[in-house]
């Protein structure tokens, strides 16, 4: 959880700010007070992998480069969570060598506020902010489709 916060904990209190549900699915059963200061809802991962996608289907989709490398039923649920984009955002290293993917880095300009609730998350999650900067990374993946849609 530390380091979505970290490296996406910005990115993610602008989306809330400018209306978008933010959801954040871990593994872990560490303290969510971290994610709910930037505003995002907080679920288990599991439950979520292990059912199917039910209801409106994501507009955006940002997951850990290594868990979406490693965890095949992450790649998965991301590939039947999106509806009709080709683009999933990831953030941490190494990108995902998923065949198809995009080159296409983006830096994110946190706003003011996103830097202060970013540093009190940080704070929550007993991380040192080290001054993490003004921007965050994050690489889009272009998902190849086949004929049954994904």
């Amino acid at each position: 959880m530390t380091e979505v916060v970290r490296f996406t904990g910005g990115w993610l209190f602008d989306q809330g700010m400018a209306g978008w549900d933010v959801t954040v699915l871990r593994s872990d059963h560490a303290d969510p007070r971290p994610l709910r200061i930037l505003g995002a809802r907080v679920a288990s991962l599991e439950p979520v992998l292990a059912a199917p996608v039910r209801g409106p289907r994501s507009q955006a989709v940002a997951v850990h480069a290594e868990l979406y490398d490693s965890d095949p039923r992450v790649r998965r649920m991301v590939h039947d969570a999106v509806d009709d984009m080709d683009r999933v955002w990831t953030w941490g290293h190494p990108p995902p060598a998923e065949p198809g993917e995009g080159a296409g880095a983006v830096r994110h300009r946190l706003s003011l506020a996103a830097r202060a609730f970013k540093a009190q998350a940080l704070a929550a999650a007993a991380a040192p902010d080290a001054g993490e900067g003004t921007t965050e990374l994050l690489r889009g993946v272009a998902l190849l489709r086949s004929s049954n849609g994904t």
